[in-house]
């Protein structure tokens, strides 16, 4: 370690990450202003970035962020690790390109469809499947159907998913919508904005913002957050402008010189995160939010994530919201040990506050589960996943839901 290098222990991390993801404070701020500042939000499921939204601002409402998906100027579409985030227009516009070459190697490699299609022109296909997209949104399997009339000799599924991963499209309401409903269609962004993607912002600048969003973090970091490779050159490339640090192990932490870095015994208040709310899911070492060698905890045997609890800036539990006639319930289940009587107090306000923005007008009550055991890691469900653009909502996603072996059904789009 070089002389002179501040050492940032897991609470001084778990702090300065808090304090960028406005989970310290709620703040007042715009939908729209926080889904920039944290560089998009996981969408997989579409209602889960209004719970990530309602934890963070002040008097957020579903109505907000509704309005920006309808009137375009917030889209889902897949990006990150080749999984589907909610982003501003004129943000999708401009990072889309840079996350080409994570989604062209996420459909020539990292699922099956690539081989499937060997034989297949990709160009040729893309323009093909984009003009289709181009007239009308389609589920996979109307544009599957329709490309196989040129490809008859190949595999529906794949081509149209080929044009899912490689080409820019967006999921068009209403889903994404507050308990929006309908079947999973995704058009082409520039049928949908009304111009193509582009000019891309650069590298660069992408680093400067995960830092701003996520700092300090290592390259390995910001890579598994993007799905990135090779990324050592932009970081050094900037380094002049960049201030360094090292954790307890050792490992060189990048970081903006004037972003914040709370102290490591600043309170946090208890907070409920959505399912796969990236702040979980945006370090290679996320032991500054999870319990050393303890996985998310999180995962049920169809390795969909549940939303989690912060206690003291640490996952300590999960929880499901329980929909019964007319009352709503708020389930949560604890790791390795009960939460302590002294915490369950405000625990218990802010269940009760989330299951009002949930279900308002309902009987809402919030239940703690006996503990349950962390078990060893399992990846990310989405970048382990064959079929990465899905849309894992239920065909009603309003929630609350019932926990029934997933958090939602995993109906692929």
């Amino acid at each position: 370690m070089a002389r002179g290098t501040h050492v940032l222990s897991r609470r001084a991390l778990n702090r300065a990450l808090l304090a960028r993801q406005l989970l310290l404070h709620r703040v007042k701020l715009s939908a729209a202003a926080t889904i920039e500042r944290l560089v998009g939000m996981q969408a997989q499921v579409p209602n889960l970035p209004y719970v990530g939204l309602w934890s963070r601002l002040q008097g957020f409402r579903h109505e907000e962020l509704s309005n920006l998906i309808q009137t375009r100027r917030a889209v889902r579409a897949s990006m990150h690790r080749c999984t589907i985030h909610l982003l501003t227009a004129r943000d999708y516009l401009r990072l889309r390109p840079l996350f080409q070459p994570v989604l062209e190697r996420g459909f020539e490699t990292g699922s099956p469809f690539g081989r499937q299609i060997t034989g297949v022109d990709r160009a040729a296909l893309l323009a093909a499947g984009r003009a289709l997209l181009d007239e009308r949104p389609l589920t996979v399997s109307e544009l599957g159907k329709l490309l196989g009339e040129r490809w008859p000799d190949s595999p529906p599924e794949p081509l149209a998913y080929a044009v899912r991963y490689m080409a820019p499209l967006v999921f068009v309401p209403p889903r994404g919508t507050w308990g929006g409903r309908g079947l999973v269609r995704t058009t082409t962004a520039e049928a949908w904005l009304g111009c193509p993607v582009g000019p891309a912002s650069s590298l660069d600048e992408l680093v400067m913002r995960y830092l701003a969003a996520f700092g300090p973090a290592t390259i390995a970091d910001m890579q598994a957050w993007s799905g990135m490779t090779r990324a050592r050159d932009v970081f050094e490339r900037l380094r002049s402008r960049l201030r360094t640090f090292r954790d307890e192990r050792g490992r060189e932490l990048f970081d903006l010189p004037r972003a914040p870095r709370p102290g490591p015994d600043t309170p946090a208040p208890p907070r409920f995160l959505p399912d796969y709310d990236n702040i979980l899911l945006a370090h290679a070492d996320r032991t500054r939010i999870l319990g050393p060698e303890k996985h998310l905890g999180m995962f049920d045997s169809n390795a969909v994530i549940k939303g989690s609890l912060l206690l003291d800036g640490f996952v300590r539990a999960i929880w499901i919201p329980i929909k019964g006639e007319r009352s709503s319930k708020l389930l949560i289940t604890p790791f390795d040990e009960p939460i302590q009587k002294q915490d369950r107090g405000p625990v218990v306000e802010e269940g009760l506050r989330l299951l009002t923005f949930l279900a308002p007008g309902e009987k809402h009550s919030v239940k703690f589960g006996a503990a349950r055991s962390s078990v060893t890691p399992r990846p990310e469900p989405a970048a382990a996943s064959a079929r990465q653009p899905r849309d894992l909502s239920a065909a009603s996603p309003a929630p609350p839901r019932r926990p029934s072996g997933s958090t939602a059904s995993q109906r692929r789009a």
